[in-house]
This record gives structure tokens, C-alpha cells and sequence, in this order.
């Protein structure tokens, strides 16, 4: 059945509470392998769920499924041998949070009623909080308040908008399940203006966890404070799964003929996230922050494409896949940054290049493939988001769109090259133990292998994803 799959680390990260901190690495990896296995499963068979009218598979769900288990399973490995290094005040907390994590997050990617889906996320909120505190400093606190507090402000928003999406039902005499598939059918018989307040609020509700501009302020400090694992979770899944109620309400409006409306509003928003992202790149001084706010400026890009449609939707999915990668990787790399230099700033971090080589080599290609350069998928999708800005007439935007992504990689070039290539950073580097360096290279041999050879049951999968508004390469 569908359930087990979150049921399973939901009932390991329990134990985990509970069992020696050595035990609780092992638990990770052994619940993160039997849900990569369970995930392939799910994407081979396609079962019912046991429960139709709460959960069910979608394209897109499974899409963001399958990079969960990937991810989890590759940084569960290196989580284990991170602990061994770093100074976690309670190794047990920290496991079993990563394992009800992930339990909440594969629940988001499989549910199909609006109120479950809301449940879901604002269930991530309290499993990942821990994470963030997981160092116990005052730093820390701060962070974890700011991320419940606005996080929570954000889904008490996304929670009138699924109320008020049931209202376009009753104005409108439907009577179907409170579930995205069903509601997709019959949407030309909602409400439309009751559609279109319900569309805002999730937007800025799912937006807040997504870190879209201006909602973003809590990401940069959850992400800097949380351990490099944690944070690796925090950008490259959980912003997916914020994203996932978005797309979902987002089809809906398109079925309803209101697919302009809830467009032209993700262009919007997409493009004051990327603005937002650009300005704190080139003046920041952390590399941590610096990662979060390139990951703003990706949620950016990947609302954007939404946003455009056709092509542009087909481009976003890509993104979205491949950021998840890519940016996992980069926070990992991180990680071992911070232990070798003790610091996370990045006028403290020079010479990576020759302290700490295969480090280097990861932070490197890193930093390519999040830039947009190939081999890196990152590149094909933002390529195909261009070409459907150009062929949807949104020239302003799409000038925009082109001119932020060149302040960005300048910005973000610049500090790059002071961590590789400058005189700061006084401390040795670490032994780089090939459990904190592959997995990196995995991830990002991953985002090279799929943008040079993609399945045909992946373009499938997306295609099926974005087919409402036309979505496809041709």
C-alpha cells in the first residue's frame, strides 16, 4: 500500500529516540535504503492507496518522491560519518527528527486532499525544527523561533486559502471530495472569484515555506544554523514540498480557466525572489547564507517557469529535480568546510583548493551546475523557461529573468573564487573521509547523467506533471 512508505520512518524515527547514537546512525541508512526501494516500487507498480480519498500518486508527487529517497539516502551516509566530527549536542534527537522528517515530507509528496496536504506540511514544520536547534546556541534559538513563527504565520495562511477553496465548492453547488484530482475535474464549476482569493492565500501561505520574496527571512538563518545534513533536507526537499501545494492549487486554477490569473501572479513572485536573492548574494559574508539565498533565487526561477507555462512549466520540473541535487550537494561540501576551517565566513575559508582537494573538486562542480552551466541540468531547464518566456511574448519579464541570473553568478562567482583560490584561513583542513566526499559526487554525477540522457519515463512523468497548461519539449 502507498502508506507504508511514510509509515516506515515515521515508526524508525521514533525508535531512534530511543536507541545509542551508533544504532541511530545505522537507522538512517537502513530506513533511507528501504525507502529508496519502496519509492522505486511505488514508481514502477503505481498502487491505490489504501486510504483513495486522502492520498493517492500523482506525476508530480512521485517526481518529488523519488528525489526525497535519493537524497535522504545519500545524506544519511553522510550524516553518519558528519556526527563522528561535528559537535551535536544529542545525536538521538537529531536522528529521529531526520527520520520523522522524512516520513512528513514522502506524507506531502502522496497526499491528494487539500486539508491532508496542509496537515503534511505544516507537520514538516515541527519535525524539522529540532534540526535547527541542534547546536543549542543562542544563534540557533533565534533561528528555530524565527522559522516556527513565520513558518507558522505562513500555513495559518495556506490553511484559509484550502478553507476558502471549499467555499468556491459550495457557492458553486459541487459536491466531490476536497481532493486536488477531483476538484482539477469539475474546476470550471468553481467560484472563480472564490478560486482566485483561495489561490493568493496558498501562494503566499506555501510561499512562505517555499521562501519566495518577500516571505524568505526565516531561510537564510534555518539554513546557516542547522547541521550541513539538515540543511542539505531543508533546501533541497523541503522547499519541493511547499512548492507541491502551490503547482497542485496552481492546476486547478488552469482547469478553471484562471490559469493567467495564478501565472502571471507565480511570474510575479518569482521575480522578486530572484531581485531579493541577487542583492543579499553579492554583499553577503557567510557561505551557508550565501547557498540559502541562492536557493530563494531558485525557488524564483522555478515559480517563474510555472508561472510562464507550456515549455516553461516542463523547464521548472527540471529545475526543480535538479536543484534538489545540486544544492544538496553544495550544502553537504559545506559542511566539510566548516569543519575543516571552524568558521562560515568566507574571508576565513581561502586555499580550499590545496587543503582540501576532493572538497574543492565538489564545491567546484557545485558551483557550476548551480549556475546554470552544462553538463548540469540546471541548464537545460532554464534554457527551456527562456525559450517559453520568448515564445509567450513576456520580453520585460524574460529581460529580467536573463539580467538577474548575470548578477547572480557574478556575485556568487566572486565568493567562490576567495574560498578556492584566496590567502585567508589559518586552520588545517580535515581528513576527507570518502563517506563525507561521495555522496556529494553522486548527487552531482546524478544531475550530469540526467541532463545528458533523461529516461523516457522521467520526460514522461514531467510531462504528465505539467500537461495542463501544454507543458512538453515540443
Amino acid at each position: 500500500m502507498v502508506e507504508i512508505v511514510f509509515l516506515i520512518p515515521f515508526v524508525a524515527g521514533v525508535i531512534a529516540f530511543f536507541v545509542p547514537p551508533r544504532t541511530g546512525r545505522l537507522l538512517l541508512v537502513v530506513t533511507g535504503l528501504v525507502h529508496l526501494v519502496l519509492s522505486v516500487l511505488l514508481w514502477i507498480r503505481r498502487p491505490e492507496a489504501m486510504v483513495p480519498s486522502y492520498f493517492g500518486i500523482t506525476p508530480e508527487g512521485l517526481l518529488s518522491l523519488v528525489v526525497i529517497s535519493l537524497l535522504f539516502f545519500l545524506i544519511s551516509i553522510y550524516a553518519g560519518a558528519y556526527l563522528e566530527k561535528a559537535k551535536v549536542l544529542s545525536e538521538r534527537v537529531f536522528c529521529g527528527s531526520m527520520l520523522l522528517f522524512l516520513s512528513t515530507m514522502t506524507m506531502v509528496t502522496l497526499s491528494d486532499h487539500i486539508m491532508v496536504m496542509w496537515i503534511a506540511i505544516e507537520a514538516t514544520t515541527l519535525a524539522s525544527t529540532p534540526l535547527i536547534f541542534s547546536h543549542r546556541t543562542a544563534s540557533s534559538l533565534e533561528a528555530t523561533w524565527k522559522y516556527v513563527l513565520i513558518c507558522s504565520v505562513g500555513i495559518a495562511m495556506a490553511l484559509v486559502g484550502s478553507v476558502l477553496i471549499t467555499v468556491s465548492m459550495d457557492v458553486g453547488n459541487v459536491d466531490v471530495p476536497v481532493a486536488f484530482s477531483a476538484l482539477t475535474l469539475v474546476a470550471g464549476r468553481l467560484d472563480p472569484l472564490w478560486l482566485k482569493v483561495g489561490f493568493v492565500f496558498i501562494l503566499v501561505g506555501y510561499g512562505t515555506k517555499m521562501g519566495l520574496a518577500p516571505m524568505h527571512t526565516w531561510l537564510p538563518d534555518a539554513h546557516s544554523e542547522a547541521p550541513s545534513p539538515a540543511s542539505a533536507l531543508l533546501s533541497g526537499v523541503l522547499l519541493n514540498c511547499a512548492f507541491l501545494g502551490i503547482f497542485k492549487t496552481h492546476k486547478i486554477m488552469d482547469a478553471a480557466g484562471l490559469g493567467d490569473f495564478s501565472g502571471t501572479i507565480l511570474i510575479v513572485f518569482g521575480l522578486i525572489s530572484m531581485l531579493v536573492a541577487a542583492t543579499f548574494i553579492l554583499r553577503q559574508n557567510e557561505y551557508k547564507r550565501l547557498l540559502a539565498y541562492s536557493s530563494i533565487e531558485n525557488m524564483g526561477i522555478i515559480a517563474f517557469g510555472t508561472g510562464v507555462g507550456g515549455l516553461g512549466a516542463f523547464g521548472a520540473m527540471v529545475c526543480l529535480i535538479h536543484h534538489s541535487l545540486i544544492k544538496s550537494s553544495l550544502f553537504l561540501t559545506s559542511g566539510n568546510i566548516l569543519l575543516g576551517y571552524g568558521s562560515r565566513f568566507i574571508d576565513e575559508t581561502g586555499r580550499l583548493a590545496g587543503r582540501m582537494p576532493k572538497t574543492f573538486g565538489a564545491f567546484l562542480g557545485g558551483f557550476i551546475g548551480i549556475a546554470g552551466f552544462p553538463p548540469f541540468g540546471l541548464f537545460l531547464g532554464e534554457v527551456l523557461i527562456i525559450i517559453a518566456a520568448f515564445r509567450t511574448g513576456h520580453y520585460v519579464a524574460v529581460g529580467v529573468f536573463l539580467s538577474t541570473l548575470c548578477v547572480i553568478f557574478a556575485g556568487f562567482a566572486n565568493h567562490v573564487m576567495k574560498m578556492c583560490y584566496g590567502e585567508s584561513g589559518a586552520q588545517d583542513a580535515i581528513e576527507e573521509r570518502a563517506a563525507m566526499v561521495w555522496p556529494q559526487y553522486a548527487l552531482l554525477l546524478t544531475s550530469i547523467a540526467l541532463c545528458c540522457w533523461m529516461p523516457k519515463t522521467l520526460y514522461q512523468a514531467i510531462c504528465e506533471a505539467v500537461n495542463f497548461n501544454g507543458g512538453g519539449l515540443f
